[in-house]
């Protein structure tokens, strides 16, 4: 019954199989959950972001948190703008920065909408620590322009911590003189 149960978990991507072959005799079998199993049992990651970002501005106060944040967004900047280098268009800026954050389990993607560009984020997966400090939001949005850099205005249109079912940013080309 066990093995059966197991197969069927197997089928399902939940769990992988290898097996370990230990002198004479069945190799042994070793069974491992995947990432899709792991993801069926609570997940506290989100908890502790939340009571790790309250002790840090207990602790050391609000002037460290805003140093915190201003250091993940350097880090960002630096992984997102090497990654952009030799892409003039701002079309194509704006659909490699929803790439990057759709692997960083945003679920974003790019739209066209007239002369303007969308990058709209379906999911966020810093959702928890975004509501405990709103820093991470507002330095998503400066990071976004930095990006992006002087040829675009980005701003944001829909906002999940505001209500929102995702997050929106308009990026808007500025005529260049």
């Amino acid at each position: 019954g066990a093995h059966k149960q197991l197969q069927s978990l197997l089928a399902a991507g939940l769990v992988s199989a290898q097996d370990e072959v230990q002198g004479p005799g069945r190799p042994k079998r070793l069974w491992q959950l995947t990432a899709a199993g792991h993801a069926r049992f609570p997940d506290r990651h989100g908890d502790l972001a939340v009571q790790l970002i309250q002790q840090l501005t207990q602790v050391l106060g609000e002037p460290a948190l805003e140093q915190l944040v201003a250091a993940r967004e350097a880090q960002m900047l630096t992984a997102y703008a090497s990654a952009l280098v030799g892409l003039r268009s701002l079309g194509g800026r704006v659909r490699r920065l929803a790439t990057l954050r759709a692997e960083e389990g945003y679920l974003a993607h790019a739209e066209a909408d007239g002369g303007a560009w969308l990058l709209i984020e379906d999911h966020c997966p810093i959702c928890a620590a975004a509501r405990s400090c709103q820093g991470f939001c507002r330095s998503e949005l400066s990071l976004f322009q930095r990006c992006l850099g002087p040829h675009a205005v980005v701003r944001r249109e829909e906002h999940l911590l505001a209500g929102a079912r995702r997050c929106v940013y308009r990026i808007q080309p500025v005529p260049r003189t």
